[in-house]
Order: structure tokens, then sequence, then C-alpha cells
């Protein structure tokens, strides 16, 4: 903003100072996984409240394709992530949207390393999370819904402490 005297004040720019990529490239994975827990546990429970039939459709397609066999680590990471965009795509929010877009080139990244380094403990205990954030969406639980996104994260979070 600038102020003139005797003019007002008038917008001189609408970009923040610092840039997103900037930002997340000096976070840790901890903290943009506490980010995500903030993003994604709302967005699961706007996702359980405002779901129409095809988002949870697509939820339901993208949980079968975490299953798929004979992935690589790097095709496990993207369909975890098209998984967890879909749901917050189910929210109906295009700001909680946008901000898990600006954490997917830094948060695949840091996934797949994990990964390579420590695999999922359990892969079925990994799925049966997913499967219940899932299921309180389409039973339409608001509350359960971010209970288990941010158990999940948290639990994610934890890995890589």
């Amino acid at each position: 903003l600038d102020s003139r005297q005797g003019a007002g004040v008038f917008v001189t720019a609408l970009d923040v100072s610092e840039d997103w990529d900037v930002v997340l490239r000096g976070a840790t994975i901890a903290a943009v996984i506490e980010a995500r827990i903030a993003i994604e546990a709302e967005a699961a429970a706007l996702a359980a409240r405002r779901r129409a039939p095809a988002d949870l459709r697509a939820i339901r397609r993208a949980l079968a394709g975490r299953r798929a066999e004979g992935q690589s680590v790097a095709e496990h990471v993207d369909a975890d992530m098209a998984f967890h965009r879909a749901v917050i795509l189910a929210a109906h929010n295009t700001v909680l949207t946008q901000l898990f877009d600006s954490f997917l080139p830094r948060l695949r990244l840091a996934m797949i390393d994990m990964l390579h380094l420590r695999p999922v403990a359990s892969e079925d205990a990994d799925h049966d999370a997913h499967a219940q954030l899932t299921q309180a969406i389409a039973d339409r639980n608001p509350t359960a819904a971010a209970e288990f996104s941010r158990t999940h994260l948290s639990a994610l979070k934890e890995a890589f402490a």
C-alpha cells in the first residue's frame, strides 16, 4: 500500500513479498506436514459436508489407485497425492486447493526420498487409514473425517522425526 497525503491510500502490489516456493524450500518437512494437517483436516471436514456424488467417486478411484500392484515409489507417492488432492477438491474451497497445490512439489520429492530410505511399516494399515477417511467423507461425518486426516498426517510427521 502507498499512502499519499491528500490523495488517499493506493494498492501498489498484489503479490506478497515472499514467494511460496522460497518459503517451502526453506521449510522442514515436519513444518510442511504441520501445515498440511491444518489444511487437510479442515478440508476433510468440509468434504464430508459438501461432497457431491462425483467427488466421492473421485476419492474412491484415487483410493483404489493407491493399491495398484507393481507401483514404483514415485508412482505410489503420485497416487497418494492424487487421493489427498481429491479430498481437498471435494471441500469445494479454491483457497485450500491452491495451498495444497503449492505444497505438492516439495512434498512429493520428500516423500519419495523418505520411502526409499524408510518404507511404510504396514501398507495395509496405511491403506486402512485412507479407507477410514474415505468412509467418513461418504458418511458425511465431518468430525471423524477431520480426525482421521489429522491422525494419519500426524503419524506421517512422526515417521520423519
